[in-house]
């Protein structure tokens, strides 16, 4: 970097820089939305486009640089619209941009398409006064193609490898979104979860992750698995960056109705709940059984360690036992959902001139390059174009009751409820599944690492729409703990 202003700032400032920092330089005049933008375009050069690289970026913003001017010009003459003014942030590549960047879902079916409108929560993102930078490498249609494929791997982009070491999964399928803001190529980026897409990533790379009541952030314009379950969320270095990106990305939208839901959040600062003390007075249930069994050497530990600095904190812990969990689950809903969601997305989202209007389309278009698109195979797109599109099979219909049963009023509430808890603990991502049934919010935060320097995160779970409470819990954990160390990249 020939700059010797931004040179210094890059070698002794900008990593870990949060939203607070860099609003505090903007507001000194010591740094300006185009000089932070430039800093992280040669970040994203240098660490994750050379050889061997993190690989966590599919493409960046042609005009990310002239809308950082914009909006430096528009704090100089009327002032900051909010604490995202001029902040650089990435978004997964399944969320919909009306821009010169592609829409793909990681999927080469889809490398030269382009979204007609932007999704709802990339409005609000606009609106912020956000720079949205680029596009994060996922797992290939959200890992909804095949059994088998590694976390991060995508047709379109190749492996997305973990920049705390490569031995290390990345997690998945946000796995771009997780790698980049680890390795400080961004401030913050949006992920989204159908089921553990965000919590996997973030604790797989030492960060804030945040999976939203489905409800409470738009799902329009975002390449879908499932209605049900869908969400996109915040994945930050810290909790109060994540609540920040959070309160940006909430809202109502006319085109979503699950979204006349989230009254009780209108307008809400998640920030306002952030407290160091607040875990003082708080029940938490530990969710041992079956989860903690996934647990090997150090991480059983780190685990250990963390229950007793809950408890450090001023936090009563208790063990309990989730009704369902032993329970047989299925994903008969995702396959169902999945072929109605998606022609609907391609129809209306997707530019004319693209070949690929229907979920069959992608899939005779990787029958036609099989060398490049089925190296994992395709079985679960088969599979959901087989069943009818209408959403009115019995299968699918007694799965839909079942799931929501077992996840809510027989899983995550009775555990609540019966034990009179604020919110459960998780290892990692590994009881994700249950509350992604549920619809219900997560909050992953890390816990450490093991010997070998694999992150490791413990995951707040609550009923709906309880982001408040385990924004709070997660927070004052991050402020006992300062578990998180950046990779050396």
């Amino acid at each position: 970097m020939k700059n010797p202003k931004l040179k210094e700032l890059l070698e002794n400032w900008l990593l870990e820089a949060s939203i607070d920092d860099i609003q505090e330089k903007f507001s000194s005049g010591e740094l300006t939305s185009r000089e932070l933008t430039l800093l992280y375009l040669n970040r994203i050069a240098n660490v994750d486009k050379k050889e061997g690289g993190v690989n966590s970026i599919l493409e960046v913003n042609p005009d990310a640089l002239q809308i950082a001017d914009a909006l430096d010009k528009e704090r100089f003459q009327a002032g900051a619209r909010g604490p995202l003014h001029g902040i650089p942030v990435l978004i997964k590549d399944n969320i919909a941009t009306k821009d010169k960047m592609h829409t793909s879902a990681g999927s080469l079916a889809l490398a030269d398409s382009y979204a007609i409108k932007d999704a709802f929560i990339v409005e609000k993102l606009r609106e912020a006064g956000a720079v949205i930078l680029g596009k994060t490498n996922m797992t290939e249609w959200a890992n909804f193609m095949t059994q088998g494929m590694p976390s991060g791997y995508s047709s379109r982009g190749g492996q997305v490898k973990n920049p705390y070491g490569d031995p290390f999964d990345c997690g998945g399928s946000s796995s771009g979104s997780g790698s980049s803001i680890a390795a400080n190529l961004a401030v913050v980026a949006v992920g989204t979860e159908t089921s553990g897409s965000i919590l996997s990533p973030a604790s797989q790379n030492s960060l804030v992750g945040v999976k939203p009541t489905v409800g409470l952030v738009s799902r329009t314009g975002i390449i879908p698995i499932s209605h049900t379950q869908d969400t996109a969320g915040p994945m930050a270095r810290t909790v109060k960056d994540a609540a920040l990106l959070l309160n940006a990305l909430t809202g109502l939208d006319p085109q979503d109705t699950v979204t006349g839901t989230n009254a009780a959040y209108k307008e809400f600062d998640f920030t306002s709940v952030l407290d160091p003390d607040g875990l003082k007075g708080a029940k938490i249930g530990i969710a041992r059984e079956t989860y903690f069994e996934y647990l090997k050497g150090d991480k059983v530990f780190l685990l250990n360690d963390a229950i007793e600095k809950l408890q450090e904190l001023g936090a009563e812990v208790v063990d309990v036992v989730i009704p369902s969990t032993k329970e047989k689950w299925t994903y008969d809903v995702l396959v169902h959902e999945f072929k109605v969601g998606l022609n609907a997305y391609l129809k209306e989202y997707t530019s004319g001139k693209g070949e690929i209007r229907s979920l069959a389309d992608v899939i005779a278009f990787n029958y036609r390059q099989p060398k490049g698109m089925l190296k994992y195979g395709q079985t679960l797109l088969v599979e959901a174009e087989n069943t009818s599109g209408t959403l009115t099979e019995g299968k699918y219909l007694e799965s839909l009751e079942q799931d929501q049963y077992l996840s809510k009023e027989g899983g995550i509430d009775a555990a609540l409820v019966e034990n009179g808890l604020d919110a459960i603990l998780f290892p990692n991502n590994f009881g994700a599944a249950i509350p992604a049934k549920a619809g219900y919010p997560s909050v992953t935060v890390p816990c450490g690492y093991t010997g070998e320097g694999e992150p490791v995160g413990i995951t707040f779970t609550g009923s709906a729409y309880s982001e408040a409470t385990l924004l709070k819990l997660a927070y004052a954990y991050e402020q006992g703990t300062k578990h998180r160390v950046a990779p050396k990249v």
